[in-house]
Formats: structure tokens, sequence, C-alpha cells
């Protein structure tokens, strides 16, 4: 792009040469044409006398104009030069002016994000145009904006910095830099066009990658030389196959060479991970390869014994690919390994064994052994084999064998590809299927025993009302209720487990539930652990059932206790239980690079022990229900699985990792729970209010209760009829809808969800179109926010189970007050 030129430019010389010889021409033709009218001298020196004068009034004019003029409109920059000196391959540079104009740019710029952007409005995501914002103001205010920041748009990525210049400082110069990601196929054409491929030409060595149309896609110049005939030569496109031939005797030769040329031997790496295409499958063979050649009568010394010759850049060659490769000799020696080997044999960082059955478990040594020496000592073929390497006894892998020759000695390479990534996903897409399936029948169970809960709990209330402290009854009837509770509270663990619980969350400071439970983590650690307690500054509030907060708190204690008690040798071990909060914000969270943790603004909670730590084989276990590490009838294995049920059913994030001291030593365990921060609004203010202002009812009403359990609906019946309530009852939903369609009429219905034939919601929607305003109260022992996620039904309200005879009709008081003020 160019910038402003001078509207006022200099004629050229020729241009003012000629005008003047064209003046002075007609000047002449004027004189001459004077003489020869009149045939007097006098009369044509007057005449010619008088243009001269004329002439030069004309030429002082017009030289005292330019000299103003000239000072009064100077010339403009000429921008060319800039951009001839900012124009750099693979680096965009803009220069804006006071005003965010675009001056000039070069073509990289131009090309990345056109003419019509000037930075820093440029096409890039909301938060890339946020930074570029404060760079801009940064580098205007300090002369530089500071450290290089990335931005991103939509498939493109680019490193950005900007600097102050010009001699009033009216400039800002904007450096942009592509961030390439990485693609394994790009890297090894960078390496066969590069260096290395130069190192390769000078061994003797041709390579060529090969596209599956046959089509050369990049080419060392070695190969050019060979096939070409000069060594920067392009040989992108051409057939590869047409490049070379061969004779009776299925030689190969360079086709440009022809048969007085050396023998080739020719090597064909494929490029295709033998974990996702079969090997020799059609998928594979669209996948590029990599061709090697070179002289049939030279051998790689490092390969077949000798450490000389070329394979040094073979092996070099070999390092740089995805694909894990590896060579045997015909006996079965290893000879070499790649990185990519090394780490899918799990023997990263170990040195190589000598014979690749060291690689498998016993069992698979001698196929393993067999396979190896009959592709050695046989005619050159492929093939694969399934076996169960020592790292990874449970899980088969295919291993690629294809007999090499033309490296001296027969030889056998390998072929492995790198699955521990894939591994771990697949382990925690079975582990997240397992705890689905757990869960479902976890919460199946939980609601079916609330059922039994609520009845035993409603009975106890009920013959509590009989009975006074003192009476022989009275202490046995307490014993039965705690026990029922007890109970209650094993259902909510299976439902947080299963994230099916019945949360009733507010708005809450992280610090004040750390304070409320600090004595008891006290009394449960004992005195030869010392509890800490660090809490950061404009911490913000979260949203979440305060008794289950104090639960995941006390289950993390309990299994710190333990842990420490355990390393420690018993309840004399001493040990530290560090309990911090932490305000993260969103830029935290997208510099950490998560894929799991939303952006967003966070309230953490940070529990760490020195108990020494979680073993790595655990820790994928340590959340799955009924896992324990304790001796048998020391543990549950309920706890971890209970906590991990509470946090994510609040909306928040639990992780698991070990705490590392200063030597790098492992020192113990370390929770980190992410819970978003939540901003109270006005409606919920005015719900609470509400909710306060209706438990002072005692208008009285008449009830529709619909259960299907007897004895549920006998305890409900019993506990609102106590309060005054004209109770109708009804076995299901269709037995409660026809009491409504027959002209019945009542202020609330309060009914079960889960009941055969017409469930409560079905129900709760027909008996809606014949009496649109009245409310509905449910009562089930899910989950209040999955059913509302189910239900689409408008003044419902919840009653979660096991609830207790005064719970029901402090329920029912709200619901009738707030429908008699009109809510």
């Amino acid at each position: 792009m160019n910038g402003p030129k001078s509207a006022n430019r200099a004629r050229p010389r020729s241009s003012v040469l000629t005008d003047s010889l064209s003046v002075a021409a007609a000047v002449l033709a004027s004189i001459a044409a004077i003489q020869l009218v009149s045939g007097s001298s006098v009369v044509t020196l007057a005449f010619a006398g008088g243009l001269t004068v004329l002439g030069l009034i004309v030429f002082a004019a017009s030289r005292f104009q330019a000299a103003p003029s000239a000072q009064i409109e100077p010339a403009l920059p000429d921008w060319t030069v800039t951009v001839a000196a900012i124009e750099q391959p693979g680096v965009a540079v803009a220069i804006t002016d006071r005003a965010n104009r675009l001056v000039c740019a070069n073509a990289a710029y131009e090309s990345w994000f056109g003419s019509a952007f000037a930075p820093p409005r440029l096409p890039v995501d909301a938060p890339s145009a946020e930074l570029l914002a404060r760079m801009a103001r940064a580098a205007w205010r300090d002369g530089s904006s500071g450290e290089v920041t990335t931005l991103t748009a939509e498939d493109r990525s680019w490193t950005a910095e900007a600097v102050r210049s010009g001699r009033a400082d009216d400039y800002l110069i904007w450096r942009f830099t592509a961030i390439l990601r990485h693609e394994p196929l790009v890297a090894i054409t960078r390496q066969v066009t590069g260096a290395f491929g130069r190192m390769l030409s000078a061994a003797g060595i041709a390579a060529a990658l090969v596209g599956a149309d046959g089509a050369v896609r990049a080419a060392n110049p070695a190969f050019a030389r060979r096939a070409g005939g000069d060594e920067t030569a392009s040989m992108v496109g051409m057939d590869f196959a047409a490049l070379l031939l061969t004779d009776e005797r299925d030689r190969i030769f360079y086709a440009r060479e022809g048969r007085k040329g050396a023998a080739q031997t020719l090597i064909h790496v494929p490029l295709a991970d033998p974990q996702e295409f079969a090997p020799g499958s059609e998928a594979a063979t669209q996948e590029p390869v990599l061709m090697l050649l070179f002289d049939a009568g030279t051998a790689l010394g490092g390969l077949a014994g000798d450490r000389g010759g070329q394979a040094p850049q073979l092996e070099a060659l070999l390092e740089q690919l995805p694909l894990g490769l590896a060579m045997t000799d015909r006996d079965g020696h290893f000879l070499f390994a790649n990185p990519a080997f090394m780490r899918a044999a799990g023997i990263e960082g170990r040195p190589l064994p000598p014979y690749p059955s060291d690689l498998v478990i016993a069992r698979d040594k001698t196929a393993m052994s067999d396979a190896v020496r009959r592709f050695g000592q046989g005619p050159a073929s492929s093939g694969d084999i399934a076996v169960r390497l020592r790292s990874e006894p449970d899980e088969p892998v295919s291993l690629g064998l294809a007999g090499v020759r033309g490296l001296g000695e027969a030889a056998v390479l390998l072929s492995l590809a790198d699955t521990s990534e894939e591994t771990r996903l697949r382990r925690q897409v079975a582990q997240a299927t397992k705890m689905q399936a757990v869960g479902q029948l976890a919460g199946g169970v939980a609601h079916d025993f609330n059922n039994v809960l609520t009845a035993i709990i409603g009975y106890c209330d009920l013959m509590l009302l009989r009975h006074t402290p003192g009476d022989s009854d009275y202490d046995d009837i307490q014993q039965i209720k705690a026990n029922s509770n007890r109970a209650a509270s094993l259902t909510r663990q299976l439902l947080a487990f299963s994230r099916q619980q019945t949360l009733q969350p507010e708005t809450l400071q992280l610090p004040d539930i750390l304070s409320e439970v600090s004595q008891l983590l006290k009394r449960l650690l004992g005195a030869k652990i010392t509890l800490k307690v660090h809490h950061d500054r404009n911490l913000g509030p979260v949203r979440a059932d305060p008794r289950q907060l104090e639960q995941v708190i006390i289950n993390l204690a309990v299994n710190a206790r333990d842990a420490i008690q355990a390393k420690g040798g018993g309840e004399s071990a001493t040990g530290t239980l560090t309990f911090s909060t932490r305000r993260v914000e969103a830029q935290d969270i997208r510099r950490m690079g998560s894929e799991i943790v939303p952006a967003g603004d966070y309230t953490v909670l940070v529990a760490e022990d020195t108990g020494g730590g979680i073993p790595p084989a655990v820790m994928s276990k340590i959340f799955e229900p009924f896992f324990t590490t304790k001796e048998l009838g020391k543990g549950t294995g309920l706890g971890l699985s209970t906590v991990y049920g509470i946090v994510k059913q609040s909306g928040g994030f639990i992780f698991a990792s070990n705490a590392k001291a200063p030597d790098g030593q492992v020192k113990g365990a370390r929770f980190t729970i992410y819970l978003p921060v939540h901003n109270v609004t006005e409606d919920e203010l005015a719900k609470a209010e509400a909710e306060e202002a209706a438990r002072d009812w005692s208008g009285g009403g008449r009830i529709l209760l619909v259960e299907d359990e007897d004895m549920v609906r006998a305890v409900a019946e019993r506990a609102l009829a106590r309060q005054g309530y004209d109770i109708v009852t009804a076995s299901d939903g269709d037995e409660g809808l026809e009491l409504v369609r027959g002209g019945e009429k009542f202020d609330l219905v309060v009914s079960d969800v889960v009941m055969p034939a017409m469930d409560g919601p079905a129900m709760a929607r027909e008996i809606r179109k014949l009496q649109p305003r009245l409310p509905i109260l449910f009562m089930s022992g899910y989950a209040e926010e999955q059913l509302r996620n189910q239900i689409d039904i408008e003044a419902m309200h919840f009653m979660p189970k096991p609830f207790s005879v005064q719970q029901i009709a402090d329920k029912v008081a709200g619901i009738l007050a707030g429908k008699a003020r009109g809510g």
C-alpha cells in the first residue's frame, strides 16, 4: 500500500525546452510577417522590442509566484521507500497515525487482514480485540506495548507488538507474526526441502515426499539432481513413478540416467498411523509416503554393524517422524528406535532393551521373537501382530513389521503408534460411562428408599405429638427417628454421587463456611495434625448449599487425616492440612488454557495435606463410588464420590493432584475446587422476603393430595389435616384428574412425580387446562433442578423427600399465603 504523494510535481526538462523552442519559433515567425507586410525596418524593430519587454515581464512574474508557492505547499513524504523497507516475509507490518488510521502496510498485512482494517480494530475475536486496544493505549503512553501478545481469529493466531515512532512520536508501528500450528507432514516437508534434506544429499541419499496420487510433494537436492538434472529444479507435481524405471531383474534406475546409471535401493516409509488405519487398508493408502533412494551398492553401515556410512543421517530422519519406528537386524537385535517408538512402548527415558520381545509380556515373547525372525530371514514383506506391552498389559496393540533389504544386511522395520493420549481419553470415557451407570442405579435406589424413610419419619413425628419427654416410649421413638435421619443422610450421599440430590442453595462466602466448621475439623484431626487456613482478598460470593459444602470440607479433612496417619504410622503421626481460598478471574482461566473449566470468575478452595500424595495407579479411581484404599470395614468409598457429586451439582469443578516440595518430591495430595462467582439479583432478594413472610399463614384451604405410596399418602394426609386443611386424596394421576374434572374446587394440589399410568407432571398439565391458576406442589426424592429441567410448568413448587410433618406443613402454608397475596 503506497502512502500520499505530492500533488505538484516539477515538469521534466525536456518538456520545458520543447515549449521554449515553440515560443521562440512563433516570435520569429511573427516578426518576419511584420517585416513582409510593412516593408519598414523601423516598424519591425519596434514590434520586436515590444515583444521582448512583454516576455521579460511574464518571466519575472512567473518567478515571483513560483517561490512562495514552493514555501506554502511543501512536498508530502514519499511512503514508497517505507513500504519497501518494511516488506518482510512472514511478518505483517503496519503504520498508523494518531487517529488510528492506516498510513501504510506491507503485503503480508494486506493478505492477512486487508487494507480496510487498521489496528487496533482488526477482524479477531473479542478478547483479542480488547488486548489490541490495551496495546495501543500502552504504546501511545509508554512508547511500547510491552510484552508480545497472542491474538486469535477463527482459524489463525498471531503474536503482536507495537512501538511509537516518528520525529514527533506521531506514528505507531505494528508487527504481527503468524503462529503456525504443528502439522507432522508440514514438518517432514520442511525437513526434506531444508537443511536436513541437504545433509541427506551430501550423504548420497535422495528423498521425496509422495502423495497418495503418486505426485511428488517435496524433494531434496539429490533427488532433483538425479531425477531432473538440476538440484535447484522444482519436482513438485511430477509423477514419481514416471521418474524411475525398472529392468527385467526388478532393479530400479532413474529414468533420466537409464540403465547406464547406478541401480537404486528404494525404502518406502508409510506415514499413515497404524492405530488409525489398518496397514495396507484403502484408507492407509490415501496417506503420503516418504521415499528414500540411494545406490544399491552402498551399505548403511550403522544398520549392518558399522556405525559409519549413512546410518546417522537415516536415524536423524526417522527421529523426526511422528510414527514410532525401530529397526532390528536379522537376528532380532535392536539397532535403533526413534523417540516416538520409545514413548509408545512405555520405555521413554530408559535404555533400549536388546530384543523387541523384552517389550512384551511373557505370554507374547515367543510369538514376538518368531515374527521378527520370520520377517528378517524371509523375502521382503510386511504385516502386523497383536501384542501386549509390559507397560500396558491390559491393552493389546498392533505392532507393524516389514522386512527391509538393501541396507547391507537384512533388517526388520518395526512400527508402533504412540497411543498414550488416546488410551488416556479412552479410560476417561470408560470412567465417565461407569460413573453414569452407577449414578443412575444409586439415584433409583435412593428414590425408593426416600419413600420408606418419609413414612418412618412422618409416623415418628405423629407419635411424638402424643408422647412427652419422660414417657416410656418417647426415647425409643426419638431413637427410631434419629436412625431414620441417619439413613436419610446415606441416601443424600448416593444422590450426591449421582448428582440427583436436592440442594437448598444460598448465596454465601467460602470463608464463612470454613469458619463454621473449623472447630469440628480440629476435633476430627486431633492434636497432632495442624490445621491452617488462608483466605485471599476480594473473594466473590458463590451459590451453593452450605450444609453440602460443609460435608465437602469434612470429607476432605477426614481423607487428609487418614493419609497423614497412614504415612506416619498411626494416630501419633504429625502433619499439616491447609485450606486456602483464592480469587480467579476470567483472564486467569483463559491463560490456563483449560478445556474443562469455561472462562469466568471463580472462587477457588484448595485443600492440601502432607500425607504422602496419591499413587498414580489410584489417581484415576479416587472419585469412583465404593473405591477405597482403607482396610475392610474402615471405609465405604463414598467420601470423595460424594464430594465430586456435590461440587458438580453446584456448577463447580474439582481436580485432584499431588503437591510437591521444593526438591521435587511429592509431599501430599491437593484438591482444587472451582465454584463460579454468583451475583445476587433483586428477584432473589424479593423471593427470600416473601418466603419469610409466608410462614405465618393460618388461613386454611382445600388440598388435593395425589400419592401412589399408601404409607406416604397417609403420613402427608394426617400432617396436613392437623393444620386444619380439608384433604381429598387420590392414589394416582388419573384419579386426581377425574376429581378436578368432576367439578371439585381446590386451593392446592400436592402430588408425587413418579406414579404408574399418568405421572404427576402429566396430571398437572391437564389440571391447568381446567384451572389455570391452581398451584402445584410436587414431592420427590429426585433433585429439584433435574425436575425443573424436565417439567415446564409455571408456578410449580417442590418438596424434597424425606420430609417431616413440620416441613410439609410449613411448605403448604407458604404456598397458600403467596396465593392469597396474588403471588
